[in-house]
């Protein structure tokens, strides 16, 4: 196979999925998005199948900063019913990386507090 033919079915599939996205509603991209980083905080907070080999604090701390700070500014743009699960889910990530910890950061300083306020 040539590298013009690649090139030409890698710019088809480029362009078909531009097209997919293009239909897609922004809430549904936002709350993909910070279910991605949910599943992928978990894991690094042990929540998974082996967490001996998988806990990564230091990733798990800029997952959930990244989810809180994602929830936060989406918050007035998604349904109530959508920020409530995301805010849940985030809440329950806060609290399982301070469970892992084997020092845990102060009330309000954990991954995320700046954008939710302290979690207990």
């Amino acid at each position: 196979m040539s590298d013009s033919s690649t090139d030409h079915r890698d710019d088809d599939q480029a362009s078909q999925a531009t097209r997919d996205i293009a239909d897609v509603a922004a809430v549904e991209v936002i709350t993909t998005t910070a279910v991605h980083l949910m599943s992928a905080a978990a894991v690094k907070c042990g929540l998974a199948d082996d967490p001996d080999s998988e806990v990564d604090l230091d990733e798990a701390r800029k997952l959930i900063n990244a989810l809180a700070g994602l929830i936060t500014a989406a918050a007035p743009e998604v349904s109530d019913m959508h920020a409530r699960s995301l805010r849940d889910g985030l809440r329950t990530l806060q609290l399982a990386f301070r469970e892992a910890s084997p020092i845990p950061d102060p009330i309000g300083k954990g991954p995320g507090e700046k954008w939710t306020g302290p979690v207990t």
